[in-house]
């Protein structure tokens, strides 16, 4: 089974998400063993973006990696285990807000697709990139 960097290159609506994680100097942690939960926003999700502060986020990698690791949690939760929470806590260091009171959300995203499974986890996939509070 591909780990979850190889599902992101293969689907071809992450190419920015992959852009972003070999900039921050990411591949490595996320072809690990982990295993990972990664709320993956697509390339539409980082199209919202402004230009302006995506550009400045691929220019500082330390920035750009906090803005990434926010999209991870430790371990392999399925979707069951996702909307089973309220918060989760990232990779990052701050937690995520869950909410299902119109759909699954995580902070302001919609969960658009659950359960990819990767050897080292399981991705989610986002329509709106979230950012650290």
């Amino acid at each position: 089974m591909p780990n979850l960097v190889d599902i992101a290159v293969g689907a071809g609506t992450f190419n920015t998400l992959v852009k972003a994680v070999q900039k921050a100097g990411l591949v490595e942690t996320l072809s690990g063993t982990g295993p990972f939960t990664v709320f993956a926003p697509t390339d539409e999700a980082f199209a919202k973006v402004p230009a302006d502060t995506l550009n400045a986020l691929l220019e500082n990698p330390e920035q750009l990696s906090a803005v990434l690791t926010y999209h991870v949690v430790p371990g392999r939760l399925l979707a069951a285990e996702v909307v089973g929470s309220s918060v989760l806590q990232t990779v990052q260091g701050q937690s995520i807000t869950v909410s299902t009171d119109s759909g699954a959300r995580v902070d302001n995203a919609n969960i658009v697709q659950t359960d990819i499974e990767a050897d080292n986890g399981v991705i989610h996939v986002i329509d709106s990139v979230i950012l650290p509070r």
